[in-house]
C-alpha cells in the first residue's frame, strides 16, 4: 500500500519506507487504530480480556 506512514518501533520516527526505518533500521509498525465496526464479531472477547486483566490487577 503505497502513502501508508509508519513509525519505529525503536526510535518512534514516522516515515512512508516499507522495510526498515531509514533513520535507526528498526522495525515498522502501523500507528493507525484498528478500524471501528457495529458489527465487531470479538467485541465480546475483548471486553472479557479487559475485565479479566482489570480484576487481576485490583488483587495485586
Amino acid at each position: 500500500m503505497k502513502g501508508m506512514i509508519r513509525k519505529c518501533a525503536i526510535c518512534g520516527e514516522y516515515t512512508l519506507s516499507e522495510e526498515t526505518c531509514p533513520h535507526c533500521g528498526g522495525n515498522l509498525k502501523n500507528p493507525h487504530p484498528a478500524r471501528f465496526s457495529p458489527d465487531d464479531k470479538y467485541s465480546k472477547f475483548r471486553l472479557a480480556l479487559k475485565l479479566k486483566n482489570k480484576e487481576e490487577s485490583q488483587r495485586t
